[in-house]
C-alpha cells in the first residue's frame, strides 16, 4: 500500500498533472519497429489526444524475471533481444533517457513488494518497437518493470493498482505484449493475409474481449482455468500478463476501448487496450 511518506515524496518530485491514460499494446513481430502498417499507424494515433508524458513507464513481456526488477540507470542501452531478422532491425537504436528518479519512485510505490533497482536490462523490443512510433524524437525518460515469473495472476493485476498515483505526475504506464500469443502454431504461410485467425483464436479473442469491454475481470485473472481455447491462446503466460497490470490501473468511471483489434497469422492477436 501507498502510504502518505510515499505520496509526499512523489509530490515533492514530480509535479501533478491531469490524470494520465493506460494502455496494453499488443506489439507483435519485431519488424513492426521498422515496417509502416496498419499496426503501427494503430500505436501512434493512440496517443494524438493526449498530454506528452513526463516519463514512460513499460511492463514488457521480455523482461520475465525472479523477482521484481525496475530499471534504474541514465541511459538504457538498446537491446535487439531477437533472432533471423534483417540487419536494419538490428541497427535500430531507440536512444531514450532512463530515469533513475522515477526507478526510485516506483520501488516506493510498489512496497511492501520489494523491487530491484536494475542497471543492467536496457530497453527491450517489447518496449522500443512500440514507443518508438509514439515518441519518436525519443525525448521522453522511459523505464522498464519486469515481471516475476514466480508469482501468480493476482500479484501482477494488484501491482499494478499500486503505480496509480504516477498517473497524476505524468507517468504513461504501458504493458506490451500480446493476449493471444501461440508462436508455435504461427502460419507463417499467411503471416500478411489481414485479420487471420484459427478457430480456437478468435474464440478467445472474442472471449477476452468480451471481459474487458464488460469490466469482467476475474475471468481474466483465471486465465489458466477457462478451458482449451484460452490453453492454447496463452500456453505460456509472459505475454498475457502485461495486459492484467493495465487492469490493476482502472478506476472506477474509466473507459476502456479496444483499437489494433486483429488476428495475424493464425495464433497472433494484436489487440491493444486504452483507458482514459
Amino acid at each position: 500500500m501507498t502510504t502518505l511518506n510515499d505520496l509526499h515524496y512523489i509530490t515533492q518530485t514530480f509535479p501533478n498533472t491531469d490524470k494520465m491514460p493506460v494502455f496494453f499494446f499488443g506489439h507483435g513481430s519485431p519488424m513492426n519497429a521498422i515496417e509502416e502498417n496498419q499496426f503501427v499507424q494503430g500505436f501512434r494515433n493512440s496517443v494524438k489526444d493526449i498530454q506528452k508524458p513526463t516519463a514512460i513507464l513499460c511492463v514488457s513481456a521480455h523482461w520475465f524475471t525472479r523477482g521484481t526488477k525496475v530499471t534504474a540507470m541514465q541511459v538504457p542501452e538498446t537491446i535487439h533481444d531477437f533472432g533471423g531478422f534483417p540487419k536494419e532491425l538490428f541497427a535500430v537504436q531507440y536512444p531514450a533517457p532512463g530515469s533513475p528518479l522515477l526507478a526510485k519512485e516506483t520501488q516506493q510505490l510498489l512496497k511492501p513488494v520489494e523491487v530491484a533497482l536494475d542497471e543492467e536490462w536496457g530497453l527491450d523490443h517489447g518496449t522500443w518497437s512500440v514507443v518508438k512510433h509514439l515518441y519518436p524524437l525519443a525525448d521522453v525518460p522511459v523505464i522498464q518493470l519486469s515481471i516475476d515469473y514466480t508469482k501468480p495472476a493476482e500479484f501482477h493485476f494488484g501491482l499494478g493498482k499500486q503505480l496509480q498515483a504516477l498517473r497524476h505526475k505524468g507517468v504513461l504506464i504501458i504493458g506490451s505484449g500480446n493476449i493471444v500469443h501461440n508462436l508455435g502454431l504461427v502460419d507463417f504461410q499467411n503471416f500478411h493475409k489481414d485479420n487471420y485467425g484459427f478457430d480456437w483464436a478468435l474464440e478467445a479473442r472474442n472471449t477476452i474481449n468480451g471481459y474487458l469491454q464488460h469490466g469482467d475481470y476475474q475471468p481474466l485473472l483465471d486465465y489458466d482455468r477457462q478451458g482449451s481455447a484460452f490453453k492454447l491462446a496463452i500456453p505460456t503466460p509472459d505475454h498475457y500478463l502485461p495486459l492484467l497490470y493495465t487492469l490493476g490501473l482502472q478506476q472506477k468511471g474509466e473507459t476502456l476501448s479496444l483499437f489494433n483489434d486483429k488476428m495475424v497469422a493464425g495464433s497472433l492477436s494484436m489487440t491493444s487496450v486504452k483507458i482514459t
